[in-house]
């Protein structure tokens, strides 16, 4: 396989990182992943997200977009969870509607947003990951982050909207939706190898494919 740059997309707790590092040590690819320890307003967000959501969503601009070019100048392959894509048309468009962030400060990071996205190269490949918002829930429970303690149905929910009115008019590159409801890519070797298959066959021509377990 030739040199790639993959997103790895999809809702809260649907398998990104783990399929993110299992392809990454596979297949030698350099891999990238949301910045969280290192983020300098995830603790005031989660105080008073209406105060600090446009801040938030800037500093994960700035990142991702740094992140993106990265990848993209790296000298191997690269696989990264989460796209910049996302901090847009999935939590920033759902900050808004939530009304955690005013009209001002949406439009003001939708314009900045588009800038800087035009100039940066489209990647070769979408993962988009679909789970069922129970099996999302069991899953952000089994893991015991605090920051997540606060997720509802309803967000994730809200989310899944989102992602669904995206992707309908996503066509920067070829989008590959796997439901990973049963799919185990960390203790699981032949789950990974399906998803491999799929990523081959999409890459050599398909427009779109949709891998159901």
């Amino acid at each position: 396989m030739k040199k790639r740059l993959i997103l790895v997309a999809g809702n809260i707790g649907v398998g990104k990182t783990s399929i993110t590092q299992r392809m990454g040590e596979r297949l030698g690819w350099e891999t990238g992943y949301e910045s969280v320890a290192d983020n300098p307003y995830l603790g005031d967000f989660y105080g008073d997200m209406r105060q600090w959501a446009f801040h938030l969503q800037v500093f994960f601009l700035g990142h991702r977009a740094e992140q993106h070019l990265a990848a993209h100048k790296a000298p191997k392959s690269a696989i990264l969870d989460r796209s910049i894509y996302e901090d847009y048309y999935i939590f920033t468009r759902a900050l808004y509607r939530l009304g955690n962030m005013n009209e001002r400060d949406y439009h003001s990071y939708e314009r900045v947003f588009n800038l800087i996205t035009k100039t940066l190269p489209a990647p070769d490949l979408l993962i988009h990951l679909k789970a069922p918002v129970k099996v999302l829930l069991q899953r952000i429970q089994r893991r015991g982050r605090e920051i997540e303690s606060g997720i509802t149905a309803e967000y994730l929910s809200l989310l899944d909207e989102l992602y669904d009115e995206w992707l309908r008019n996503f066509d920067l590159c070829p989008v590959l939706t796997i439901s990973s409801k049963d799919l185990n890519f960390v203790d699981k070797a032949e789950h990974l190898d399906i998803v491999l298959a799929r990523i081959e066959q999409t890459l050599a021509g398909k427009d779109e494919l949709v891998l159901d377990e």
